[in-house]
């Protein structure tokens, strides 16, 4: 049994290690920043993600990457919490596409902090009654699900913003 237990425990190192490689990004979002936050390398990662739905709009994300020596210490292998911060701003010339314009908006961006069961996601919902596009990014977790959230605005009342498929009335 102990012989199981070593090949398990080689096997697990190894696959941290391979995984470290996996692009866990499901979309784009482009690394503007990272530092340590401790001694044993944990670290914060700042990613700028552009809307591909709406132009000139960029949230910036951070989230927690774990080291190395706190998988290893811990032994919890394949996962980054899911402890996430948004910031949505207009970049530039604001150009809406087709945007879902129901009140459960839609998806931006997802990126996995495990192999398997956790991820963040930024989902947008056009706020209609003041013309300003709202931002969360919340974990999805399919055990002990969890409610870490945080949210941004985008208000386009001055912002000039172009509507591809026509502005939407108001309420």
């Amino acid at each position: 049994m102990r012989g199981h237990a070593r090949i398990v425990n080689a096997l697990a190192a190894l696959m941290v290690l391979g995984a470290s490689a996996l692009p866990l990004s499901d979309a784009l979002a482009d690394r503007v920043g990272r530092f340590s936050n401790d001694w044993t390398g944990n670290g914060l990662e700042v990613e700028a993600v552009a809307d591909p739905k709406v132009q000139g709009v960029t949230c910036h994300l951070v989230d927690f990457d774990r080291s190395l020596i706190d998988r290893l210490s811990k032994g919890n292998w394949f996962e980054d919490p899911s402890n996430a911060s948004i910031a949505c701003r207009q970049t530039g010339p604001v150009v809406v596409g087709d945007i879902e314009l129901s009140q459960k908006g839609e998806e931006v961006f997802s990126e996995r902090k495990s192999l398997v069961f956790k991820s963040i996601a930024i989902r947008r919902i056009y706020d209609r009654a003041n013309d300003t596009l709202v931002y969360i990014v919340y974990s999805r977790q399919v055990t002990d699900a969890s409610a870490k959230m945080s949210i941004s605005t985008v208000p386009l009342f001055a912002a000039n913003a172009e509507w591809t498929k026509g502005k939407p009335p108001k309420p």
